[in-house]
């Protein structure tokens, strides 16, 4: 592909990934319930499921996504409940009287569970699988071979996806040394948990189109 067409999906896809969703809120919130390097795991499970759904798109599921009603709804209440349940848990979670330490809360939550929680977030919205299987052809010639160029487009969108979730996660870290008394965690949780009842809420509304 052309160079300039390339600078045109980077700066994209620089403003698509930097919009607060629920894969973002979710690496801020652990951010500032692990750390950066205890959300490392959760980036992770986003990532991958980045990864899946843009192969995904790619090998045509966007597009069955685009045109079957009923796969579409199923896929996007079972996201939107996930969503609701995830909120509602941060809503209730208990806080503690000191927050000082980076190690704090992590044995709680193993690994695989930020890991699942990760994967599970960013795969409940079937609005991804479309949204990629509509933008990368906006990008790529047709009359070049088509993988070299995914590979490129894909390779962009981790890279960036990839630098905005460090970002979130490491300011939620930051912040986390700010929300030292219990009023505070609880004014936190009560945000998290909002926003993702309301971003499942939301997603529960969307349509094919």
């Amino acid at each position: 592909m052309a160079f300039d067409t390339w600078l045109i999906f980077v700066v994209t896809v620089f403003f698509v990934s930097a919009t607060p969703g629920p894969n973002m809120l979710l690496a801020m919130s652990h951010g500032i319930r692990f750390g950066l390097r205890g959300a490392l795991p959760t980036m992770a499970g986003l990532l991958l499921a980045l990864g899946l759904i843009m192969s995904g798109s790619a090998a045509g599921l966007g597009a069955l996504l685009a045109t079957s009603e009923q796969l579409f709804s199923f896929v996007k209440y079972a996201g939107a409940a996930y969503l609701v349940w995830l909120g509602y848990q941060a809503w209730r979670a208990p806080v503690s009287e000191r927050m000082d330490s980076d190690d704090d809360g992590v044995a709680a939550v193993s690994n695989w569970q930020r890991f699942r929680t990760g994967f599970l977030v960013a795969m409940s919205n079937p609005k991804a699988f479309v949204f990629f299987a509509a933008l990368f052809p906006q990008f790529m010639r047709a009359d070049a071979p088509q993988m070299p160029q995914l590979v490129v487009l894909a390779g962009t969108f981790y890279v960036i996806e990839s630098s905005w979730q460090v970002v979130y996660a490491f300011g939620g870290a930051k912040l986390k040394h700010w929300i030292t008394s219990p009023l505070r965690q609880r004014m936190m949780n009560r945000f998290a948990g909002g926003s993702f009842m309301a971003a499942g809420v939301a997603l529960s509304t969307v349509s094919r189109a």
